[in-house]
């Protein structure tokens, strides 16, 4: 019977070796972070439960396997950014359906050659080696998002990369034929050759490139009927790149296939274009006003005291949530003031939007690929207005 086996070996030849070698036996891959402290690997490998454990001094038998079946490919765990990982069984047509869709869209040529920078245990990086070994196109691969070995592959040849927003700030993204973005919200102005991506582990990455679904890939939105079409509602997506099931056996898509995402977001019925709100449970409802983080994190970011920032809610007595904003400022010593940031929102913002709390940070807890992690947003240093 076909087993999984946990690959924690870090970036580079070795790992992609590994890959192969053991889809060649009928195997599946667990992509593992070989830096991860014992309490993560343990939550890892607990959930996943694969047969054997391959790091950099060899291959390790472990207790209390849970098989594969025939034609798994990848399990990968979700980033957690919303509470305990789940582990997505991939399967080899999935994996396939995902390469080819992503090769069709881009419209990639015989020179392709990809760059995987990102951390291969999550989907963003883990697709790219997939992609590769599926279409024959050259491969790169690196430990790290590191601007210059970034910088340095696309100056030997490399011409298609997949970076979170935090990665593209830092390079030229001139020197690259491609890029897909994903992790994060993508910046409003970014270059033409930078492609907005939108996806989970449970599609095995992005399944809608700059707000238009790929090939074969069914999007939709499931508002209530007769509402307007510019209301949030739950975003639903049908792919031939969807996962077979958690490692638990679960399956939360319907039926016929639809898989309910999780986040919230419009379809613009003139262009057809998917516009995401965000989480569904990011939501702050303030004095019966819908309020998303992601445009009010985009108007504070703005701010010239602000080096990055989260939104989120916190319970009020009066308003119900009231508007949070953590900080990261430019100079500690001169950190921006509630006041300034509530006047700095309500210039591009309803005024509900405007943070009603302040709370300085040196710095915010994100996943690898670089997605804020609500629930554990804290900190000492709060001003309230």
């Amino acid at each position: 019977m076909p087993e999984l086996v946990a690959v924690a070996l870090p970036g580079g030849p070795a790992f992609v070796d590994a890959v192969q070698r053991i889809w060649d036996a009928g195997d599946a891959i667990l992509p593992v972070d070989p830096t991860a402290p014992p309490a993560q690997l343990d939550l890892v490998l607990g959930t996943a439960r694969p047969a054997r454990f391959l790091d950099e001094s060899g291959l390790h038998p472990l207790a209390d396997a849970l098989p594969v079946e025939s034609g798994d490919a990848v399990v990968i765990t979700t980033s957690g950014s919303t509470g305990t990982p789940r582990a997505a069984v991939i399967t080899h047509d999935a994996v396939e359906a995902a390469a080819y869709a992503t090769s069709t869209a881009l419209g990639v040529a015989a020179d392709t050659h990809w760059l995987a920078c990102l951390p291969l245990h999550h989907v963003g990086g883990c697709s790219v080696i997939t992609r590769a070994l599926h279409t024959g196109a050259g491969l790169d691969v690196i430990d790290r998002a590191d601007p210059v070995r970034i910088e340095a592959a696309a100056a030997g040849g490399a011409t298609h990369v997949s970076l979170v927003p935090t990665a593209l700030a830092r390079i030229d993204p001139a020197r690259w034929r491609v890029i897909l973005l994903g992790g994060s919200a993508a910046p409003a102005d970014r270059p033409a050759n930078v492609v907005a991506t939108y996806g989970m582990t449970e599609t095995f990455g992005g399944v809608v490139y700059d707000g238009l679904p790929l090939n074969g890939v069914g999007m939709r939105v499931a508002g209530e009927p007769g509402a307007p079409w510019s209301i949030p509602a739950p975003i639903e997506l049908r792919t031939p790149s969807l996962m077979r099931c958690y490692r638990d056996g679960t399956q939360p898509a319907s039926d016929d296939g639809w898989y309910r995402t999780g986040d919230l977001g419009t379809i613009d019925p003139a262009t057809g274009l998917l516009s995401v709100a965000g989480r569904a449970d990011d939501l702050i409802i303030t004095g019966g006003e819908n309020i998303w983080p992601t445009p009010v994190e985009a108007a504070l970011s703005t701010h010239p005291q602000v080096a990055q920032v989260a939104v989120a809610g916190r319970p009020d007595p009066e308003w119900g949530q009231r508007v949070v904003a953590w900080v990261v400022p430019v100079d500690p010593r001169d950190p921006p003031t509630l006041d300034a940031l509530r006047v700095h929102a309500k210039t591009t913002l309803p005024a509900p939007a405007a943070p009603r709390e302040l709370v300085l940070v040196d710095s915010l807890p994100r996943t690898p690929l670089g997605k804020i992690v609500r629930h554990r947003l804290g900190g000492s240093t709060s001003d309230d207005g």
